[in-house]
């Protein structure tokens, strides 16, 4: 099926920061996901490919920064989709 996409496409690296680390406690893991994945496709590929149940998931998309790059000309990073999910009652995810 056209545009049809795995769970590993969708999930594209578990987001690992001192402000991720701390939400953990209540059992909210950070992802970098696929800009085009909703909130349904985000959740299926969790529960997929980590073999967790999840509650809730809440998406934002973090817009690129300017930077300067060789002679000091500006460029501009990428946007990006952030995705934190959160986990039912009695399921973690071990990341490191």
């Amino acid at each position: 099926m056209p545009g049809l996409k795995g769970d590993y496409s969708i999930i594209r690296s578990p987001l690992i920061t001192e402000k991720s680390s701390r939400e953990v406690i209540f059992r909210k893991y950070s992802f970098w996901v696929d800009r085009e994945a909703n909130k349904i496709e985000i959740k299926k590929a969790v529960e997929s490919v980590y073999k967790v149940k999840v509650s809730k998931v809440a998406t934002m998309i973090v817009k690129g920064k300017t930077k300067r790059v060789r002679s000091n000309q500006p460029g501009k990073t990428a946007s990006w989709k952030k995705a934190i999910v959160t986990l039912r009652e009695g399921f973690e995810i071990k990341l490191i």
